[in-house]
């Protein structure tokens, strides 16, 4: 979707892990913000005529071999700066100032002393003592000509300094994080007092401009196929569609025989029914299961059930002749990690929404949420009149129970999985918790025990309990559920389910692990 016309505030990464973090927090005081890679060309960022520019913080010393780097030309643009913590130190360097290794590394809270309250500190007061969150090896120990010292801590005399005659302003600290409590004022500061942003981003205008580029994206003629997944992205996906083009959008719900329990009934009720969106339902759970018969390599399955969706879309695409766009819930999220900072990034794994379509098939992508966050999406399904049960719908992965069935995939298993997860969600539903839960599920495992079930000896799989707390699903902690909620879980799966005699709950965070298991 063309952004031109909005105040736009440009992130550029160095590979920082708290970089999606900033972009939220530009966000969350209604200013639109993009992350790109550091390499992005000063030429595209002078036809984007952004707001602002952030220069983020990333794991490198500037000296050191290889490190990234940009052109200084963006440095005299006129553009408004902030530069984080090794966009800081950067920004010191292009410029002639001088950055050293520390004596003493600071990573973790550290005490900051306002030297000046403008600026970046306007609202502070000067002296006052700031808990920040710092995490670096180098400081800088000379501050480039025109420059002059805002703020300081104990390892870093020069903490934080800024030109304001060309309105650069840099911080050795991280201020996007929580942990550095008044990062909020800090980060608003630089938006509305140093960049001159008028904050009018919100999820109203976005679903104005979204309509809009979707009608000039698809046109006059021509008809919009979306697959429903059951799940939040499609459902706001259709709805945004249906709101731009009208009857000219066929939504396809394909049962692959991976979903969860009542999940084809829901789908029909809230959109054939309630919306009056052209909904062809698709029952292919054979074709589905025999392709991903006797294959256990999560990657390869994933591989499969793209395919294969590809392929029922292709051929439901030839019966409707004027079907020219297909529609996909990608989010900024699966952009961003399918792109790296520095070069082909490693593939942790494949992600169903991102990656385009086979040559050979004559359709165009149409991508109306790839600049929203998870929870920005449930805003925009509210927007669109979603019901709530549909926009509080915890994530669920693209390829379905296939990554949460370990192992060879059956009927049976799947059935036991699928009866297992209608359980959880059950529970946690009845204990308030559904809502503040970012995923909770069952997995699996094809790893079987001995256990005693009427004075009967049974050797059946074990399944895993998982829970998490996480805002995008960028990063994640295991939720502490409560003990008893636990035990009526597991007690009722294995009393309820059979093949399964073992429960387990998985309290692994994100990192080091993934959210699925797959």
């Amino acid at each position: 979707m063309a952004v031109s016309s909005r105040e736009t505030i440009l992130i550029l990464d160095f590979g920082s892990q708290y970089t999606q973090l900033i972009a939220r927090r530009i966000r969350e005081q209604a200013v639109y913000s993009e992350i790109h890679p550091y390499t992005l060309d000063v030429d595209t960022i002078r036809t984007r005529a952004p707001a602002g520019i952030v220069l983020s913080g990333g794991p490198s010393s500037c000296y050191a071999d290889g490190a990234p780097t940009i052109s200084a030309d963006i440095l005299h643009l006129g553009v408004p700066i902030l530069g984080i913590c090794y966009g800081a130190q950067l920004v010191a360097k292009l410029l002639g100032g001088v950055v050293e290794p520390a004596d003493k590394h600071e990573y973790g809270r550290a005490q900051l002393a306002v030297e000046q309250a403008a600026g970046l500190f306007h609202g502070f007061e000067t002296g006052e003592i700031l808990t920040t969150w710092m995490s670096h090896g180098d400081r800088v120990i000379r501050l480039p000509a025109g420059f002059a010292l805002v703020g300081h801590s104990a390892n870093s005399p020069n903490a934080a300094f800024a030109d304001p005659e060309r309105a650069i302003y840099c911080v050795q600290f991280h201020p996007e994080v929580a942990h550095t409590p008044r990062g909020v004022d800090i980060v608003g500061n630089f938006l509305f007092r140093v960049a001159g942003c008028v904050g009018d981003w919100s999820m109203s205008s976005f679903a104005d401009q979204a309509v809009a580029a979707i009608r000039s994206q698809v046109g006059n003629r021509g008809r919009v196929i979306c697959g429903l997944s059951g799940g939040v992205d499609s459902a706001v996906v259709a709805a945004l569609i249906h709101r731009a083009i009208g009857d000219r959008l066929t939504c396809i719900f394909v049962d692959n025989g991976l979903l969860r329990a009542g999940e084809r009934t829901s789908v029909a009720e809230v959109f054939r029914d309630h919306f009056k969106i052209d909904l062809r339902v698709v029952d292919a759970a054979d074709r589905f299961l025999d392709q991903l018969r006797g294959v256990t390599d999560p990657e390869t399955k994933r591989k499969i059930i793209g395919r294969e969706f590809i392929a029922v879309f292709e051929e439901y695409a030839r019966a409707l002749s004027d079907a020219n766009f297909l529609a996909q819930g990608t989010l900024y999220p699966d952009v961003i990690e399918s792109v790296s900072t520095r070069g082909p990034s490693a593939v942790i794994k494949s992600h169903h929404n991102v990656g385009g379509l086979p040559e050979h098939m004559k359709m165009e992508l149409v991508e109306p949420l790839r600049e929203l966050f998870k929870d920005e999406v449930r805003v925009l399904g509210t927007e669109l009149g979603l019901p709530r049960h549909v926009i509080t719908r915890q994530p669920f992965p693209g390829p379905g129970l296939a990554v949460r069935c370990l192992g060879e995939l059956g009927r049976e298993r799947l059935d036991a999985l699928r009866a297992a997860d209608a359980i959880i969600e059950e529970e946690i539903r009845a204990a308030g918790l559904y809502e503040s839960i970012w995923q909770s599920f069952g997995v699996l495992l094809p790893v079987k025990s001995v256990g005693v079930m009427g004075d009967a000896r049974t050797y059946e799989e074990a399944l895993a309990i998982r829970a998490v707390h996480s805002r995008d699903g960028m990063t994640a902690d295991w939720v502490m559920l409560p003990y008893d909620l636990l035990g009526r879980m597991a007690n009722r799966i294995i009393n309820e389910v059979r093949g399964i005699n073992r429960v387990t709950y998985d309290v692994t965070s994100k990192p080091p692990g993934t959210i699925e298991w797959e």
